[in-house]
């Protein structure tokens, strides 16, 4: 009888291995390798979703208040950016008027997920909004604020923040990032 079961799952199993076989080898191989952009995303993706567990993780552990060898070669945050007070004076310059033409920091908030009640409240703060909705997202990276004002057509302010990870960033001691934008 156990020869028996043997039999019918080794028969079983050769059989679903043919059916796997059978499926791979259905799949034109030429429509999967001839987008190579597709792929390129695909892997800009894995990549971005490694370093952001990477710099999460690290933010966790790290102990010395980001002066460790390893955090030194971390891509920016918004809470760094936060460190640079003329910096954020030019920031908070372009993102607080309000205008009905030009996306500000209301846009971004809103993008990044607040809802509009928070943003009511933000605006009746005697604090500027743009640096409270930077404080809410202080664990961002700078990357991904670039990628919003980007997504906002708001290049002023990209402008700004590019050459801050450029110029300033690495006189802080940190690799350049310049060649990752």
């Amino acid at each position: 009888v156990e020869d028996q079961c043997f039999t019918l799952s080794a028969l079983d199993e050769e059989y679903l291995t043919d059916q796997v076989t059978l499926e791979i080898a259905s799949v034109n191989i030429k429509t999967l390798t001839s987008d190579s952009g597709l792929i390129q995303q695909v892997r800009k993706m894995i990549l971005e979703c490694e370093v952001m567990v990477f710099t999460a993780d690290l933010k966790k552990t790290c102990k010395e208040n980001v002066t460790c060898s390893l955090c030194l070669f971390r891509a920016p945050t918004i809470s760094d950016m936060l460190n640079d007070e003329d910096l954020l004076y030019t920031v908070r310059l372009k993102l607080d008027p309000c205008h009905p033409t030009v996306k500000n920091w209301r846009n971004l908030a809103s993008k990044w997920g607040m809802t509009y009640d928070e943003l009511c409240f933000l605006e009746q703060k005697p604090q500027s909004p743009t640096l409270e909705f930077l404080l809410r997202n202080s664990d961002r990276t700078v990357e991904q604020l670039i990628d919003l004002c980007k997504f906002y057509k708001r290049i002023d302010v990209v402008k700004v923040l590019l050459k801050w990870v450029e110029e300033e960033w690495p006189k802080r001691g940190n690799r350049t990032y310049q060649n990752d934008f």
